[in-house]
Order: C-alpha cells, then structure tokens, then sequence
C-alpha cells in the first residue's frame, strides 16, 4: 500500500507539470501574489522581429491570470521607461481595458535599462510580487541588478519573478537565472524554438518525482525475497504503472520532438578551425606583421675600424628608421611607410570579422553541442546514466540535431549509448544514408537512463568491433558526449586512449555537457567530481587521444578548442594592429610637429599659425645670389642637366664661417628670367627654396623646376556593384555588371593603339629598326602580336583588387541562384505566373522531394513576392488549383500547400493539353514548366501549337529539366523555352557548385584551373559561370603581367647600378 502512495503522488506531479505547461503559464510562468507590477522589456532586439507575437501572448497573460488579481502596475523599459499608471491601482473592468489598449500600442525603444525600471518600480511598496519580463540581455550586468534589489528589499517581503522570452542568445536566460537565483526568486525560460526550456517550477516539480522514483525502487529491493509472490508481483506492476510515468514521458520537449528527421545536407566540407587556418589564417594569408615589414626590415651592420681597432655600429639605419622588436628577439631597422600599415590595418579588420562569423557559426546550431563533425567515419557514444534522467530530452534533441545537421555527408556511422550495460544500435557501422539515419533517430527515441557510467566498456566496444580496421582506414572519429567523470579511474583511461589511437587515423573528442551538479538527496553518482575537475578529466583525455575538447551547458560553450584558436588568431591580429599603431605613432613623436603641439595652448597654436600665414603672405621672394645664378646657368645646358642638379642639391659650405657670395644686379636676372617667361608659356613656373647653411646667419638658395606634365594613362575604374540580390535573369543582371559593361576588360585597358610595337625601315642601314621606347617598357605576346606594357605594378593591383571585388560578387549571385527553391525553379521574374508540374508515373521516385521544393517556392518567391500565381499539374489529366490567378496570401499559400501535398505520380506526360489550358488565364505574364522527360505527343507538334497561340498573346515559357538524362527532352525544352522568349533551367551539379562557391570565396583565387564550377546547363547558371571563368582569366592575366613588371624593373635598376659602377662591371666580366 505504501508503494501505491508514491505512485499516486507522481501522477499528481506529472499533472501539476502538464498544467504550468498549458495556456499563458508555458509561456511567462505562474504568477503568485495579488498586487502584482509588470516590467516589459521593449528594446529593439525583444520586440523587433515579434512585437505582434509578443503583445498577443501578453494580452493572454492579462485575460487568464492578471485580472484575477487585487493591484496591478504596468511599466514598459528600452532605453528610457514609460509607466501606463503612477501608482499601482485596484482592478477592475476599465483598468483592463486600459491595460489591454497599453500593450497594443508597445512599440521597440532602443537598449534595454533594466536598472532604471526597478529604480522606479521599486519605490512602490504597496506591491508584493515583481514580474520581469526580458526578451534580450539587459545592459547592467547581473551583480548589478541583484546588489540593487537585495538592498531595496531590506525587511520587504517581495515576490520577484523573471521571465525570458524567446531568447536567441544564450546570455539573457543566464542573467535572468542567476538574479532570480540570488535575489531568492522564481526564474521561467520560454521559448518556441529552442530545445531549451526551464522553469524553476517545473525543476522542483522533477525532483520530487525522482526522489518517488528512488524510494519506490528501494521498496521493491526491500521487499524482494522477503514475503510472498504476491505481494512481490504486486510491487512489480507497481514499477510498471511507474515506468509509464518516467520523467521522460513528462518533461518538456521542443516542437516536433518526434517527427521524422528533416535532414539537410551540408553544402561544404566540415573542418576543425585547425586546418580552416591554415588556409584562412594571417600567416597563411601573408598578413603576418613580420611578413609585411620583413621587405622594408634592415639588421644592424656591425665592422671593425682598423683605425679606432675596434668594431663600429652603424648608425645611419637608426636616425632614418624605427627601430623594431623582432619574432627572434633581434632588433631591426624598419623603414615605416603610414600608407602601407593603414591598409594593412583594415585588412586586419576584416580578418578579425572574418575570425567572428566563423565563431558565430560554431556557436549556433549542432555544432553548439558537437562542434564540427569532420571524420568520415563515426561512432558516436552517449552516456544515459541514472544521474542524466532529468536530461533525456536534451540528449535526444541534440542526437537529433546530429543526425540531421552534419551526418548526411559521411561514410559510415553507429551510435553506442552506455550507463551500467552497453547499448549498441547497430551490430556494425552502416552508412549513412536516410533510411539508416531515421531508423538511428527511431531508436535514440526509445532510450531509457539508467546505471552508472561505463564508459570504458563502450569505448571498447567501440574500439574492438566497429573500428576493427582502424589501421586500413583513414579519417575515424570517436564523439563522446557525457555528463560527468567515468566509473574507471583517469589514468587508466587516458592510457588506454593514448594507445588505441596512437599510430592510426582516430580521434577521440570529447562533448561534455555541464548540468546543475547533483541533488543529495537525490541520485548520487558512482564518482563525483566538480564541473572543473570533470572538464579538466576530459581535456586531458582528448588532448591524448590527439581530439578535440568541448564543454557546453544549458547558458551557451564554456570551452572549445576549436574557438580558442580562433580567438587566439584575433588576438594576434590585435596585438599586430596595436604595434602598428605604435610604429606609426613613434614616426609621428620621431618629426617633432606633434610633440610640439602638444606643449602649446590650443589658443596660443591657433595664435601662431594665423601669424604664420599672415608673415607668409608678406615675405618677398629672396634674391638670387651669384652661385645661384651659376646653378641657373648649368641648369640652362641640356648636356649638364642632371650633374647641375646633383651639385645643386649637395652643395655645401666648407665652414660655419662660409658666406653666399655677392649677387649680381637685380635687374639683370629680372630681364633674363623675363625674356625666358615669354619664350615659352609651356615652361614649369620658376621657384627658389631657401634654407639656412649650418649655423649663423647665413643662407644659401636651390633652383628647382617644377614641370606640370599631364597624364594620358587610363585609370582603373571602380566597380559599382549590387549590396543586395535583384530578382532578374542572369541576362539583364551582366547587362548591368558584367566585366563590359564595368569597363574591367584588361585588353582595353592596357593595350591601346600606342601599345602595339613598332618598327620602321631605315633606308641607310637596309633594316627595320624598333622605335625608342622599345628599350623602356617590357613586351608580351597578345594574340600573335607584340605589345608594350605601359602600366605600373601599383595599377595593376589596384585592377585585381577591383576584378577580385567583381568575382566574388559573381559567386555570391550564383550562390543565391542555388539556394533554396532558386536551386530546382530558377528565380521567378514575373508577378503573374502559372506552375506546371508534371506527376507522371515516371515521377514517383522523385515527387516528394518537387512537392517539398514547390511548398519553399510558394512561401520564398511567390508570397514574398506578392505575386499572383496558379498551380497545375498534368499526367494523363489536366488539374488545376484555381480556376484563375490568385493573389498569394498567407491564407491561399496554405491552401495551396495543403493542395500540392497530395500529389500521386501516375500515367503519361501530356504537354501540350497542360499548356492550353494554361493558357486561358486571364492577365498571365508567365508559364513555368517542370518536366522529367519527353512529351507523349510530338514535340515539332508542340513547338508550332505554340506559336500559335503566342500570336494572340505575348506570354513566356520557362522550361525546368528535373532529373531528365534524355538529350532530346532537353533539347525540346530549350527550344521552347528560347523560342517563347523564357529561359531554360536545369537542376544539375547543384552540390558541386556550391562547394566550387564556396572554396573560391574561402581560398582565394591563385588557381586558374582549381576549384572550377560545374557545367551547368541552365540559362542563369551558365551565362554566370562563363562570366566568372572570363573574370578569373582577366585576373590570372594581371598577376602574371605584374610578376613580369617587378622582374623587369629589377633587372633596371641592376643594369643602371653596373653602368654608374663601371669598375664592378670590369670586375665581374674578369671573375668570370
């Protein structure tokens, strides 16, 4: 009888749990007290994207709980709070409608100052129970928060009641716990989504219920062997009633729990952030800062001075350059260029957002849990021990979230669940197809906790059985996810670890899932260890078995080795960015102008530099002196240009005592320079730079000639390019931005008349002879003819940065064109179309999969849209949806789903009637015609049908292939699609596509020949695809042109040095 007892009383736990899972208590909770205020949290980021949701769940909330209560206070908070009343007021038919009115109106207000609102609301003390409502992660931290209202509610008895609503974000749930934890109140987490859902209520509620569970089951042990059958028998359909009622079967469960897998398939290739580095990391990426500097970065030079006997630093290198800390511990020269490391800064930027979206991504999703599952081969072990039974959902909805999310894609796999006994769902590993995949989910569905954690025994059986031949096989992993430390002792499984997968392809990595310790007077674990002492276990085992460690909970990751090396790698482009800050900045104390500045009043500085200005406006002009003139003079000779300018600039007093010699008179040089004013207007302006000669008063004067030259070099353009997809064919789209029209078509612009090489017949030598520029600028063959390279390796690379800009604009548009229902329809172009499916028997194999894609299209393109449209499907008959267009309303989409879903492939495929009846819709802009094959009638027949009818009325045609491997369907479908001025689609090498995508934008683009798109048959794809390979050609052909342009001014600047150094010549031509 004692045993009934229990049972009964978890029965009325499992019922209290289903009724705070009903109505507005699943969605804020149960709220106590009679005098009640109500903080709603209206930031942007809470009430943005579901204000309408929001406010409909809050009027249920006053319609079933708040208006039983006495007092209500409403205040809504953002970044500034607005109250509905001044004070807290009595109940009653008005106040609710008021109240009702007041939500409707909610608007989003900017942050989220949860502090201002309890400074308000908590001057109130006629109120008992304190309700927050929080949608996004407050802006005070929750010490804060906490500190505030322990010291408001001093000798106060107040309720406080937090509530999370549809957190995206792990942080808002975590604050809001932990202030209602420390603050002594309730906490309750909703949201539709998300598999995690908590409630402080509903935990008590399990507890209970499992300390039941543990006293019935002592009861049965006692009594076993004790007294009669009867009674013996008696207590076992007890545990049976019990084992009905198992936590399990009531604990909350996320949507969908137990439908079928939806499973997608990843569109790339998993990696650990190890090897994603070595192709996206700064040093792979060439954005070391020591790989920047390394070209400009001198060591000091060091001799030993025959004449002082002893060795001499050089310190020309360290009063023209900085001098910098290098990755050895050496000190180097650097000569510091701002422009160079300003850009290298924003590159730096970008890498580090690049280092966030890659983080962002492994935070979200099954890789939240797992982390990135990239072996080839998998075994999956699950610990269901006694200690996970509040846990079950959780376990198996991140199963779910695998099997679904990253296992389409391998070889082979087997999930082995442990506790006491081992569980094995396959004898052997299977592939990892759909059916296996279901069958697997079928069967985490049925899994029970119970025992202790034998995880040596699992890993065992993993290890002997299912990766037998570890040694033959390359790409294996091991995926523990578990709660807590194994039964076995560390040592013993560290070594057997290190062992097993020492020598081979395998790893071993660890998912540990942190829970909220254990309940002493509940279930106690075999071995217990602290939340740190269980990460540190298991780090130390993975890290053995060369694997990878990931500890997550409730509130979001703790730890990831494969987020850890990501933050390191931005760390390191900060601290890069931080030296190159303080080189520039030591440039800039180096010139003296900001230290200057520094010690200046504002007001004196702005003082100064008006007198400045002014004292400059006054200056005349100095007069020359006769060694001026004397330069004048030489500059004059053409022969002596270059010395005159050389002994101009170097020119210096032999003493302090050295003065200019006397000028000639004034108006002499002022008639010479007159006369050659007038000679020629086209010559550069005349001007004097004075400068004092070392100390004294003296000063000397430098002719210098500034020639104004105009240039006739074309500039790289700039591409003005789309920031968002447009809905057009991929015809209008290069209309505007292929390489063309963008003016980026690298013949145009490096090769024009005056490029081509030139030679002229001598009559005197009998022989043709190169023009004179022939000698200056590098040649290169272009399509059998000889042409000169005129630009600079500055302007070359701006053309690849513009034509890389270009190109990944053109991946990122067919990325578009193969995502969602793009990728089997094509974009559609019109607002007033029709839908031709064919459901011929030939499409039974494949209708499941056309009837999910047509559903994506209805609600992606034609409701988003707000197209008008109309469904028709043909075998041997014609159906049609509607008998005319439609507009696409959330309520006609349903309906139309609701229609295609109950589509059934049977009989022959007649075109030609689909075609007429669509036809005679009224106001049609558009047909699109999805097809596995050939007509049953003639397709001759059909083309002039056709025509026709297209003499009455202009409408297009768009043919879809789906799955047709017969050339001629295909060819029929084009032609139709090209002689009613559509276009022709075609399903084909969609994953490939994707990857090829995906590689282009991650690895760059230094191979012509790798990756490379799919040949894709279809109108869009293709025109997108020869455009990128046109793109990629143009941008191979610029590196090499600039390779050739560096080699050349090289080979300059070595034939200039041997002809100023004709000694170094003559020794060189005699060494060898």
């Amino acid at each position: 009888m004692c045993a009934l007892y229990f049972v009964r009383a978890i029965e009325l736990y499992h019922q209290r749990i289903q009724w705070l899972l009903e109505d507005s208590r699943k969605v804020f909770g149960l709220i106590k007290g009679n005098k009640v205020g109500l903080l709603v949290d209206v930031s942007d980021i809470s009430c943005g994207p579901r204000l309408f949701e929001f406010q409909k769940d809050l009027l249920c909330l006053i319609d079933e709980q708040l208006c039983y209560k006495k007092q209500l206070y409403f205040l809504s908070f953002g970044t500034e709070i607005s109250s509905l009343w001044e004070n807290p007021t009595n109940v009653n038919v008005r106040i609710l409608d008021e109240a009702r009115q007041w939500v409707q109106e909610l608007q989003p207000s900017g942050g989220c100052n949860l502090l201002k609102a309890l400074k308000k609301v908590l001057t109130m003390r006629e109120l008992n129970s304190l309700v927050l409502i929080v949608g996004s992660c407050p802006d005070q931290s929750s010490e804060i928060l906490s500190d505030y209202i322990q010291q408001c509610t001093v000798g106060r008895k107040l309720l406080i009641h937090t509530i999370t609503y549809e957190c995206s974000n792990h942080v808002p749930p975590a604050v809001l716990k932990n202030l209602a934890e420390v603050v002594g109140g309730r906490y309750h987490c909703y949201s539709s989504k998300s598999e995690n859902y908590d409630s402080s209520d509903v935990y008590l509620l399990l507890c209970e219920s499992q300390k039941a569970k543990n006293i019935l089951s002592s009861i049965k042990e006692t009594f076993q062997g004790r007294i009669g059958d009867s009674v013996i028998g008696r207590v076992q359909d007890i545990s049976k009633e019990f084992i009905k009622l198992m936590p399990a079967s009531f604990l909350p469960k996320p949507p969908k729990h137990e439908e079928p897998l939806v499973i997608q398939m990843p569109s790339f290739l998993a990696k650990t952030s190890a090897a994603w580095l070595k192709t996206n990391g700064l040093k792979a990426k060439k954005l070391s800062l020591y790989q920047v500097l390394a070209p400009n970065a001198f060591s000091p030079v060091e001799e030993f001075v025959p004449i002082l006997q002893k060795t001499v630093s050089s310190t020309l290198h360290e009063k023209a350059m900085m001098q910098f800390e290098w990755h050895d511990g050496t000190v180097k020269n650097v000569h510091v260029d701002p422009p160079i490391l300003y850009d290298y800064q924003k590159q730096l930027d970008r890498m580090v957002r690049t280092y966030e979206r890659r983080i962002d991504w492994l935070s979200i999703a099954s890789r939240r849990i797992w982390g990135t599952v990239c072996e080839r081969r998998v075994v999956i072990l699950v610990d269901i021990s006694v200690t996970n039974s509040l846990y079950i959902i959780h376990i198996q909805h991140s199963l779910r979230l695998l099997l679904e999310e990253q296992m389409s894609n391998k070889d082979f796999f087997n999930i082995i669940a442990f506790g006491s006994d081992i569980k094995s769902w396959k004898p052997e590993m299977v592939p990892s197809n759909p059916e296996n995949l279901q069958s697997a989910w079928r069967w985490v569905l049925s899994l029970q906790c119970k025992g202790s954690r034998n995880f040596m025994s699992a890993l065992r059986r993993a290890v002997e059985v299912d990766l037998k031949d570890k040694d033959k096989h390359v790409s294996q992993g091991l995926y523990l996810l578990t709660t807590g430390v194994p039964d076995q002792e560390m040592h013993a499984v560290s070594t057997y670890v290190a062992d097993v997968c020492g020598g081979c392809d395998l790893q071993l990595h660890v998912c540990l899932f942190s829970i909220n310790g254990f309940d002493p007077n509940g279930i106690i674990p075999s071995r217990y260890a602290s939340p740190n002492e269980t990460a540190s276990t298991f780090r130390e085992i993975a890290h053995a078995a060369n694997g990878r460690f990931h500890w997550f909970g409730e509130t979001g990751i703790y730890e990831s080795d494969d987020i850890s090396i990501i933050v390191s790698e931005m760390e390191k482009a900060v601290n890069y960015s931080q030296k190159c800050a303080l080189l520039v900045e030591s440039l800039k104390q180096r010139s003296g102008t900001q230290l200057v500045n520094q010690f200046i009043p504002e007001e004196d500085l702005k003082m100064l530099l008006k007198k400045e200005r002014t004292r400059a406006q006054k200056l005349l002009p100095p007069k020359p002196t006769a060694l001026t003139l004397a330069r004048m003079n030489i500059k004059d000779n053409h022969e002596g240009e270059k010395n005159a300018a050389l002994k101009a600039l170097t020119w210096r007093p032999t003493s302090a005592k050295a003065e200019i010699p006397p000028p000639q008179p004034i108006k002499e040089w002022t008639q010479t320079s007159v006369k050659k004013k007038h000679k020629s207007r086209k010559q550069s302006q005349i001007s004097l730079s004075v400068f004092y000669i070392d100390k004294g008063k003296n000063v000397g004067a430098v002719y210098r000639k500034y020639p104004k030259k105009k240039s006739m070099r074309r500039s790289v353009p700039v591409a003005t390019l789309p920031k968002e997809e447009e809905i057009c064919s991929s015809k209008e789209w290069l209309n505007k931005y292929s390489i063309k029209k963008l003016k980026l078509e690298l013949p145009r612009i490096m090769f024009g008349p005056n490029c081509v090489h030139q030679k002229k017949m001598v009559e005197s030598l009998h022989k043709k002879v190169s023009a004179k520029y022939c000698t200056i600028f590098p040649s290169v063959e272009i399509n059998g003819i000889v042409k000169h390279l005129q630009f600079q390796p500055k302007e070359l690379e701006d053309y690849v940065e513009q034509m890389e800009r270009v190109l990944r604009c053109y991946i990122r548009r067919i990325q578009w064109l193969l995502s969602g229902s793009r990728r089997l329809f094509g974009t559609i172009l019109e607002t007033k179309v029709c839908i031709l499916i064919d459901t011929s028997g030939s499409m039974d194999p494949y209708l499941q999969q056309v009837t999910k894609e047509l559903t994506s299209l209805i609600w992606e393109q034609l409701r988003k849209n707000n197209a008008r449209f109309n469904l028709l499907k043909f075998a041997e008959d014609i159906d049609t949806w509607q008998e005319f267009l439609v507009e696409a309303t959330d309520e006609t989409c349903h309906d139309a789903v609701q229609w295609v879903s109950k589509f059934q492939a049977h009989g022959n495929t007649c075109v030609l009637k689909a075609l007429q009846k669509a036809f005679c819709f009224q106001d049609l802009e558009a047909l699109y015609v999805l097809t596995d094959g050939k007509p049953d009638t003639s397709c001759s027949l059909i083309l002039k049908e056709v025509e026709k009818i297209r003499k009455k009325q202009t409408i297009k045609i768009h043919t879809i292939s789906f799955n047709c491997s017969d050339r001629r369907a295909n060819e029929f479908l084009k032609k139709l699609a090209s002689q009613t001025g559509g276009r022709y689609h075609r399903c084909i090498g969609d994953m490939d596509g994707q990857l090829a995508a995906h590689r282009m934008l991650t690895e760059g683009f230094d191979d012509d020949d790798d990756p490379v798109f799919p040949f894709f048959e279809g109108d869009d794809l293709k025109k997108l695809a020869q455009e990128v390979a046109k793109a990629r050609s143009f941008l191979m052909q610029a590196k090499s042109f600039r390779l050739l342009l560096e080699k050349w001014n090289l080979d300059q600047k070595d034939n200039t040095f041997f002809k100023k150094n004709p000694q170094v010549t003559s020794q060189y031509k005699t060494s060898h």
